[in-house]
């Protein structure tokens, strides 16, 4: 008897680690910055952080990611180049920007995926605010949508088509920049 007991907790922790596969996290590597003191709590972009979620969120943050040029063709002509760390192992896209507490201005992170779906992500322990662009296989910008921090209310910031890539940068990047639905991501070719 308590052999079964002990095999369902497994299974159960097993089950609540898994999440369903069109859902991943947004978020990655932890930098230096501020730290919550116990007992209190911090606004950030109209969140408040919890004492604690900063370390939490660092404890879970990964090392440094491969990292790679993309430009994005505007349909009014321009070239936007973003430097964007590659998340395409599924613990990788996880984890995403968790625990960062600045992102570079010209900085991202591009999530790859195996093939194109719908796409959903979430805040959880990210702490700035980004935007995120899902792009198809053949590298068309379908959607853009501004995420809030600390965001981790269902439903999720879920893609208008099915994408196999998604850019997270600092919110209103795109924005700044002109970069709109429709417009094109160059891939690099490692990564289609």
């Amino acid at each position: 008897m308590r052999a079964t007991g002990t095999l369902i907790v497994i299974l159960l922790l097993f089950a609540s680690a898994c999440g369903g596969e069109n859902s991943e996290r947004a978020t990655a590597p932890a930098e230096p910055g501020p730290t919550v003191e116990p007992g209190t709590s911090t606004e950030r972009g109209g969140n408040t952080v919890e004492p604690g979620v900063i370390e939490e969120a660092r404890a879970n943050a990964q090392p440094e990611l491969p990292a790679a040029t993309l430009v994005i063709r505007t349909s009014a002509g321009e070239a936007v180049e973003v430097r964007a760390e590659v998340a395409d192992e599924r613990a990788e896209r996880q984890t995403g920007l968790m625990g960062r507490t600045k992102l570079a201005p010209d900085a991202g992170m591009l999530f790859v995926f195996g093939r194109e779906r719908n796409l959903s992500f979430w805040m959880r322990n990210t702490l700035i605010p980004l935007s995120i662009a899902y792009i198809s296989a053949d590298g068309r910008i379908v959607d853009i949508q501004d995420m809030e921090p600390l965001d981790d209310e269902l439903p999720s910031y879920a893609s208008a088509e099915p994408a196999r890539y998604a850019l997270e940068v600092n919110q209103s990047f795109f924005a700044e920049r002109d970069v709109e639905v429709g417009d094109r991501v160059e891939i690099p070719e490692e990564y289609r």
